[in-house]
């Protein structure tokens, strides 16, 4: 018989697989690829310093627990860059999937607390996951700007794809948080024509 604890190390070693899972966004020096995990904790340290950019119904606390979960299924499902090309439908059967395994090592009440607090950020309907989300999208542009430019120059990104893959993400649960990628991803690609 498995104990609890036992349950709980197996699934915290098995989370460090997400260190291995290499992004398509660079780092802000541009040295190299960050990995999941170093996505997820820049996330995390994104909501507490920008939780003044959230609105009133916004449990920061919640959003710190979302981001630094949010990407456990790319240990099965691998990372796929927004700009990338993949089947949707099929991502996301396969991101179930991981979920169904990943949290499934855990104990019952942490697995189903831990799945349910993911499934909120996928849905993207609470406030709360709306701001997780808009952090989600809005991290990886300001890491691009860093770097000249990062994975946008890879993808061949134009300015309108930017705004229809990003934009709406971030404006939607961070207003503040678009208008100002916004004025310098413009300046970017200004720069650039």
């Amino acid at each position: 018989m498995t104990t609890r604890l036992e349950q709980q190390i197996a699934f915290l070693n098995e989370a460090d697989k997400l260190k291995s899972v290499t992004r398509g966004t660079l780092l802000c020096d541009a040295s190299r690829a960050e990995n999941s995990a170093e996505h997820s904790w820049h996330l995390t340290l994104y909501a507490l310093v920008l939780a003044d950019q959230a609105g009133p119904d916004v449990d920061i606390t919640r959003v710190i627990k979302m981001l630094i979960l949010h990407d456990l299924v790319e240990i099965d499902a691998g990372d796929n860059p927004i700009f990338g090309s993949y089947d949707t439908a099929d991502m996301e059967a396969q991101e179930q999937l991981a979920a169904d395994r990943i949290f499934g090592l855990l104990p019952n009440d942490l697995r189903d607390d831990l799945r349910a607090t993911w499934e909120e950020f996928e849905a993207n309907e609470t406030p709360t996951a709306r701001f997780a989300k808009s952090l989600d999208r809005f991290q990886p542009p300001m890491q691009n700007l860093a770097a000249g430019g990062g994975s946008w120059v890879e993808y061949n990104v134009t300015e309108a794809q930017f705004v229809e893959k990003v934009g709406s993400k971030i404006q939607t649960g961070a207003p503040g948080l678009w208008e100002f990628a916004r004025a310098r991803v413009s300046a970017w690609f200004a720069a650039r024509s």
